[in-house]
């Protein structure tokens, strides 16, 4: 990369990315800070990252998107795999010249991050994962068909908001195939593998309570698998437990998420030159 678009590559931008078969909203501050790159929950937008953001401040350099279908600008796609979530990271960064960051992933988008970051352990420079990424066998048909009944009864509501931006541009059966499929890849024999390979520094911040769709302490039992995942792999730590629960925990407890990604980004302060 040349000087002239090193200095490009840093300004403040906001524009479309396009990636495979659509096109991804996208927000840049710039800056000369290390990058950071969101990763949203499965129907989340961008804008849940705002208290996280200015918390940390122009220190960072803060990288966000909206994924397919999702928000009010990134187009829709033939393709709403894990896989094509994971191919994304890679067209942002690529686009906004970036080679080397920090991700910070909530729910769907903690797994997304952990299995990019042991996939590109030379471009990761650590990874934050926000109540999500917990190897537990939590799918089985009877909770598939949960899923599938939810969003039916969501999908009576849903078009409404569409035009906000608040609810994805996807059919029921489409956002249930998206959750069904990440009840498989969380399955501890599918994600286990993937947090023990993990090469680089990792913090959970974790929140309590329930989730949209769970009951009773379901999501704590799930919560609990992390302790094996930390005796397992010495790159990984719980920097938190916060008491908001699943879907207040970026409004709630952002501070803890700012903390834990400075914690992970402490040790690259100094070369931040050299990291893009």
């Amino acid at each position: 990369m040349t000087n002239n678009n090193m200095s490009s590559a840093r300004s403040a931008w906001t524009g479309m990315v396009p990636v495979d078969d659509t096109a991804l909203a996208v927000t840049d501050t710039g800056g000369p800070g290390i990058p950071v790159v969101y990763l949203n929950g499965q129907f989340a937008t961008q804008g849940y990252w705002r208290r996280v953001i200015a918390e940390l401040g122009t220190e960072f350099r803060h990288i966000t998107y909206d994924e397919r279908a999702r928000g009010r600008k990134s187009k829709r796609s033939a393709d709403y795999s894990f896989e094509a979530a994971v191919r994304d990271v890679d067209a942002v960064l690529a686009a906004r010249g970036v080679a080397r960051a920090v991700l910070v992933g909530w729910s769907y988008g903690a797994v997304v991050g952990a299995h990019w970051a042991n996939r590109n352990p030379e471009r990761a420079l650590g990874a934050v994962l926000v109540d999500g990424a917990f190897p537990h066998d939590w799918l089985d048909e009877a909770m598939a068909q949960r899923i599938r009944k939810m969003f039916r009864r969501m999908n009576l509501f849903m078009p409404l908001l569409r035009p906000t931006g608040l609810t994805p541009r996807m059919n029921a059966d489409q956002m249930a195939d998206s959750n069904i499929e990440l009840g498989e890849l969380s399955r501890e024999r599918e994600l286990g593998p993937v947090l023990d390979a993990i090469s680089v520094p990792v913090r959970y911040v974790v929140a309590s309570g329930t989730s949209l769709g769970s009951r009773g302490d379901e999501q704590e039992q799930i919560r609990t698998s992390l302790d094996a995942v930390t005796v397992r792999n010495p790159h990984i730590t719980i920097g938190a437990k916060v008491t908001s629960n699943h879907g207040a925990i970026l409004k709630k407890d952002f501070r803890a998420v700012a903390e834990a990604v400075r914690g992970v980004a402490t040790p690259h302060r100094e070369g931040v030159g050299d990291i893009r």
